[in-house]
């Protein structure tokens, strides 16, 4: 078995970078952004169902595992600015975003600015389990205390909420789970929101008890180019570990269309 290659851009701590199975030049970078307390290990499992010719960007937010020692960011312009100009010296293929739940708003920030700042318009940006952002509801949790800000997390599911019960990590693990609450529910995006011009796709787990489908239908208004697609699936807010494969395969069709 040929061992693959995964590293971050040289000097850059934003970006892990899984280069595409061909070993050539990719035809198209897939940059991928975590949710709420999440990391960049959550795509590990994703090249290897991508398109050969697909490079993948997984998004490291400071504060957590190799960049543990930074503070933690609790301002949506800040990260979406500092993504931004991490993908810069990336641009020399075409990109599109993927994110997942508070990534979702991560990566729609992020192509407002790559189009507005740079003129790069991103071939598709796809948002999962994530309502729209004119139609998000804070639910303050990262004002709350540990016990119910890590309950709050449980119950959207369970993707290795058990590492909360370990007091050892539990240490390590709370404060960019805050921190990414608190940058979340304090952001307000432009009143009217503004579109992108990409095409939006959005997924959904049938049982995410954190976003209703109306709420994630709403991302259709803010693609100017009216393209908008919804796919949904068994599941709850993480469905995407459990149908990893079968979401992966979608993906893969949508960079396609």
């Amino acid at each position: 078995m040929t061992e693959r290659r995964v590293h971050g851009v040289r000097g850059e701590p934003w970006l892990r970078c899984y280069p595409a199975r061909s070993g050539s030049r990719p035809r198209l970078r897939l940059v991928c952004f975590p949710h709420a307390g999440g990391n960049a290990q959550l795509y590990h499992g994703w090249p290897a169902r991508l398109p050969a010719d697909v490079e993948l960007l997984a998004v490291c937010y400071p504060g957590r595992q190799e960049r543990l020692a930074e503070p933690c960011v609790t301002d949506m312009a800040t990260l979406a600015d500092a993504v931004t100009e991490a993908l810069l010296p990336r641009l020399d293929v075409p990109l599109a975003l993927f994110g997942h739940s508070m990534g979702s708003t991560v990566a729609y920030e992020t192509a407002l600015r790559l189009q507005a700042r740079h003129g790069v318009v991103p071939r598709r940006l796809m948002v999962s389990a994530r309502s729209a952002p004119h139609r998000a509801r804070p639910t303050g949790l990262y004002l709350r205390t540990d016990d119910e800000l890590v309950a709050g997390v449980r119950r959207l599911g369970d993707l290795g909420s058990q590492a909360y019960d370990i007091p050892e990590l539990r240490e390590l693990l709370l404060p960019a789970l805050r921190a990414d609450y608190r940058l979340i529910e304090s952001y307000r995006p432009a009143t009217p929101p503004e579109p992108v011009a990409s095409p939006v796709t959005a997924y959904l787990g049938r049982g995410d008890p954190g976003c209703d489908r109306d709420s994630v239908l709403a991302w259709s208004e803010l693609s100017s180019t009216g393209d908008f697609a919804l796919r949904t699936y068994p599941g709850d807010h993480f469905y995407l570990a459990q149908r990893e494969a079968e979401l992966v395969a979608d993906v893969s069709k949508d960079l396609e269309e």
